[in-house]
């Protein structure tokens, strides 16, 4: 099993298999649902591998020495932004695509790497390897896109845009509110497990996760991830 788990999907026709979620690659939308062209979806994005400065051999002058007199400036404290303290999500409610799902439920790793969706497809669950939605560092959330009886609570997770509101009620009472800042798909080859996982060092953020793409008739899984990213309200 890998440090932090992928996200698979799979559907079968309308009236064959459900689908299946998994944390181990990121999802899209394509296959149709009765009769219709499927949820809406953003463009394919792709991870793009980072490049590291190369040393050359030229000379160069040796950095200059402070002067003793010099007093260094006093490093500022980052601003970390609104943090929570830990409390589990119980409540999810997206406005702008109609979501409103309660009781989420707790999804960890399975032996096999994958983190498996909720067995509802009416209702979303929470990665409990990460922290809870308002901590520092990012929630993750997933749900079914769709399933053998129609659409499920993430079938339009890909019409999201940035400035979308996000609100998770939590254990405690309080009201975790996250503006999203991107949406997009990836295919699950290339799942961008750093910045899913990864790159919320600084602040609370959430990472909405489904299916999506075509769907894989040989395989019985999508072929693309869709995720939402999204950070803490003041």
């Amino acid at each position: 099993m890998s440090s932090v788990p992928a996200f698979h999907g799979r559907r079968g026709p309308i009236a064959a298999a459900a689908v299946g979620l998994t944390l181990a690659g990121v999802l899209t939308l394509v296959v149709g649902l009765h009769g219709h062209a499927g949820p809406p979806a953003p463009p394919l994005s792709r991870v793009a591998a980072t490049s590291v400065p190369v040393p050359t051999d030229a000379a160069t002058d040796p950095p200059a020495r402070p002067s003793p007199s010099t007093t260094a400036a006093p490093v500022p404290e980052p601003d970390l932004g609104p943090i929570l303290p830990a409390s589990l999500p119980v409540t999810l409610d997206i406005p702008s695509i109609g979501v409103h799902t309660t009781n989420l439920v707790p999804l960890s790793v399975g032996a096999d790497g994958v983190l498996p969706p909720p067995t509802d497809y009416a209702t979303a669950g929470y990665y409990t390897g990460g922290p809870t939605p308002g901590q520092l560092g990012a929630a993750v959330i997933a749900a079914h896109v769709d399933g053998k009886s129609g659409p499920a609570v993430f079938y339009r997770l890909g019409e999201l845009t940035p400035g979308a509101l996000v609100h998770v009620t939590r254990q405690d009472g309080t009201v975790a509110t996250f503006t999203i800042d991107q949406v997009a798909r990836y295919p699950k080859a290339q799942f961008p497990t750093q910045l899913v996982y990864g790159s919320a060092t600084s602040r609370a953020e959430i990472r909405l996760i489904t299916c999506g793409g075509a769907y894989d008739r040989t395989t019985g899984h999508y072929v693309d991830n869709v995720i939402a990213f999204g950070h803490l309200d003041p």
